[in-house]
């Protein structure tokens, strides 16, 4: 179960992740949702290290 739980997060974290590249490589990215993006990401990671 604890491997199943560490998989769902990295798979999240490659989500979002991809999700950070995706809406920077836009021509006018939206700041909000960048700085949400990444706050997301690093509750995941957190979660992760625990």
């Amino acid at each position: 179960m604890h491997n199943a739980h560490i998989s769902a997060l990295n798979a999240k974290h490659s989500h979002l992740d991809k999700r950070i590249a995706a809406e920077s490589q836009r021509p006018l990215p939206d700041q909000i949702l960048l700085a949400q993006l990444k706050k997301a990401k690093l509750r995941v990671k957190e979660e992760m290290q625990r």
